[in-house]
């Protein structure tokens, strides 16, 4: 450690830091705009400049490194006059329109301008005109003339994203930053560039002139879409949410938010909403109360049990629900007699876990890895938040291997990549465990083929020590996920690695916990999708889309004598009987279990809109008509004590030994014709599903032309 002396502070720093870095320690604040804690040092914008003893002249503190008994004047009058004049030189040409700037109030260059500007400009010339470019549907670049050319946005692709999509060109007052080729922005991760830049130059194009920052309330939440459980701010004006941004939590998602989580948001405003309870009638849709509604589905569950047997009676439920809500649905078709309920809506291998099925390690860690094998997996679009640490990992020097049947492009370097069809996966992670097994004198359960292929992977995964084989939502969903997890379960025994789902869903492990899977006798997914229902609750799902079974689950669903479907949106118009109107997670209290098996709790940021309800108390009032007992819940509170048992209902984490990944299942068939269903990034979640700008992107249009 060294030591200096800040503004009369004695400061203890590690060698080789900053003096920006040992000012952030002391809480000692020096302005700038270049600088970001998450990105290289670029040392750009000079705002930074602070008084250092025995220096000829003002040293930049993002770009200073420290020395021992170095003595740092950040508020001298050497050190302000600086200041004040870095910022006199950025003002001249930037167009001096806060009036109009949709960043006004919240603007880097504003606040700083009040504390180091001047009151008027020397400047008489002419300001410089930078032309505006179209970038995609996502970021709006209209008012280039505005940029102080930071670099933040471009240090973001190239350092965090992975793809350089923006740089800078020319030079001088001729410098502007520009895609260079007239190309759109397509990074999942894109919107982050908004939030990095200091000034108005960049801004969202969804939320842009939609309100002033001060008109705004402020309000958390967790994300609903993949398995990270990304910590949210809302924005709220007159009960509508207009923006989303993230809360930084290191644990989690850092400071960083996916495109899907930051945008999503849209749907909630479209009139694909559905605003109160319809039944059909006649082959038409008319729109009645809660109490009829609700009378209508009770009665008809009654009839069904009379005429077919509770067993006819199962509910497919979405992962992308919460905790409460999962809970509700199980008691209640298991209230009724049966034992049909799945969230596993994309599996072709139903086979019985060994304990919750989680990440295996926690998501801080996969920043710190040395050795990651990834199965059936395109990270970058499946999971955009962990496919940032991974790629961290590998510029400090990590080795990621992959295993897939598309040749994506991770925006990372990796150490080893068989693209094989999904089919022979297990064949190829039989020919790896096979080189393991060689180099360490051990017989793999399945025996491959020790090509110099495999030997490389293996090479990769006996050296290092942090390492972690990671099972995607293709391997997951795979015909043979439990023979897949089994070879990778001894491969990590010969490894020392730890094994793990990235799990698919915002609750795909609080589905596990809170049990929402078929008991004994019970019907799975792809059986209730096969027409074994004669009564069916779809809870917040749209089987044609969020299932293995695709268009032939509407067929299937269209044979039942009453579906009933717990939505948001006007879906599953085709075959439903009962639309009832729920609530998204931005109008209801709610938990979600991430990936590593944190429990996050959010509470609703807007009434629910119209007739709409928080689905726990339709699943609640639901019990009571049918008489069921265990349905006296007054909260959501209640209903996660019930869920998780009063001990845990507080608890941040599950209990480890909740959790495992092990399976007795193994069937060792070394190649199957059957593909996994997976969605592509844009197409995850009804609400995702229902964005516009969203589907306005390069991944949506290429994800549709696919599917055609």
């Amino acid at each position: 450690m060294i030591e200096i002396d800040l503004d009369g502070q004695k400061v203890s720093v590690t060698e080789g830091s900053m003096i920006m870095h040992a000012a952030d320690k002391a809480g000692s604040y020096i302005p700038h705009f270049c600088y970001h804690k998450k990105l290289s040092i670029a040392a750009n914008c000079r705002m930074c400049l602070v008084d250092v003893e025995k220096a000829p002249k003002p040293m930049p503190a993002c770009a200073t490194p420290v020395t021992n008994g170095m003595i740092v004047r950040t508020r001298s009058e050497k050190a302000i006059k600086a200041q004040q004049s870095v910022m006199e030189f950025l003002l001249i040409n930037h167009p001096l329109d806060c009036p109009i700037c949709d960043q006004g109030g919240e603007c880097q260059l504003q606040d700083l301008a009040v504390g180091y500007g001047g009151s008027a400009s020397r400047y008489e010339e002419e300001k410089r005109v930078v032309l505006h470019k179209d970038v995609g549907p996502l970021i709006s670049m209209e008012e280039m003339s505005r940029c102080i050319h930071c670099t933040r946005c471009v240090r973001f692709g190239q350092e965090v994203a992975g793809v350089m999509e923006l740089g800078m060109i020319h030079r001088g007052e001729h410098s502007e930053i520009t895609t260079v080729l007239g190309d759109t922005v397509d990074s999942e991760v894109s919107g982050n560039m908004i939030d990095l830049c200091p000034v108005g130059a960049l801004t969202s194009k969804p939320f842009r002139y939609s309100a002033r920052p001060w008109e705004l309330s402020r309000r958390k939440s967790v994300s609903p879409h993949d398995s990270t459980g990304a910590n949210l701010i809302v924005q709220v004006k007159n009960n509508k949410v207009l923006r989303v941004l993230p809360l930084e939590n290191d644990s989690v998602n850092e400071c960083w938010l996916a495109d899907r989580d930051r945008f999503s948001y849209e749907a909630l405003n479209t009139n694909e909403r559905l605003t109160a309870p319809m039944l059909k009638q006649g082959g038409e849709w008319k729109t009645v109360d809660w109490q009829t509604a609700l009378e209508y589905v009770a009665n008809g569950l009654k009839q069904v049990k009379d005429q077919h047997g509770a067993r006819a009676i199962g509910a497919l439920v979405s992962p992308h629900s919460t905790v409460e809500e999962l809970f509700l649905a199980g008691q209640l078709v298991r209230g009724l007699g049966s034992q049909n309920i799945d969230y596993r809506l994309r599996h072709a291998d139903f086979a019985a876990g060994e304990g919750v099925r989680w990440l295996g390690t926690s998501i801080a860690s996969l920043s710190t890895l040395q050795r990651a094998l990834v199965i059936g997996s395109n990270l970058r679009k499946d999971h955009p938040l962990f496919a940032l640490r991974l790629r961290g990992a590998v510029r400090t020097g990590a080795q990621v291997s992959v295993i897939h049947d598309r040749d994506d492009d991770w925006a990372m370097a990796l150490a080893n990549k068989r693209v094989t069809p999904a089919g022979q996966w297990l064949q190829a992670l039989a020919d790896v465990a096979t080189a393991i097994g060689d180099e360490k004198g051990a017989k793999a359960p399945l025996q491959g083929q020790a090509s110099d292929g495999a030997k490389a992977f293996a090479k990769s995964l006996l050296a290092g020590e942090r390492k972690a084989i990671l099972l995607g939502n293709a391997a997951a969903h795979h015909p043979n996920a439990s023979s897949l997890l089994a070879l990778a379960n001894w491969i990590a025994e010969q490894t020392g690695a730890s094994v793990g789902y990235l799990t698919e869903a915002a609750n795909t492990v609080g589905a596990q916990l809170v049990n929402a899977l078929p008991g004994q006798g019970g019907l799975n997914a792809a059986q209730m999708l096969a027409g074994g229902l004669k009564a069916a609750i779809l809870l917040n799902t749209e089987p044609e889309f969020d299932s293995a079974a695709g268009a032939r689950a509407a067929a299937a669903l269209g044979q039942a004598d009453m579906v009933v479907t717990l939505s948001p949106f006007k879906a599953n118009l085709e075959f439903s009987d009962v639309l009832l109107p729920i609530a998204p997670f931005t109008e209801t209290p709610g938990t979600f279990v991430n990936a590593e098996g944190r429990v996050q709790g959010f509470h609703a940021v807007v009434k629910p809109l119209a007739e709409t309800r928080p689905a726990w108390k339709v699943l609640r009032v639901l019990g009571n008509l049918l008489g069921l007992p265990g349905f006296e819940y007054e909260s959501s509170q209640e209903v996660l004590v019930a869920a998780r048992g009063a001990a845990d209902a507080n608890q941040d984490m599950v209990q480890g030994a909740l959790l495992g990944n092990k399976t007795s299942a193994a069937a060792w068939i070394g190649d199957t014709s059957a593909s996994p269903v997976t969605a592509s990034i844009y197409q995850l979640d009804g609400i995702v599903r229902r964005a516009p700008s969203l589907q306005l992107t390069a991944d949506a249009r290429n994800a549709s032309e696919v599917t055609a």
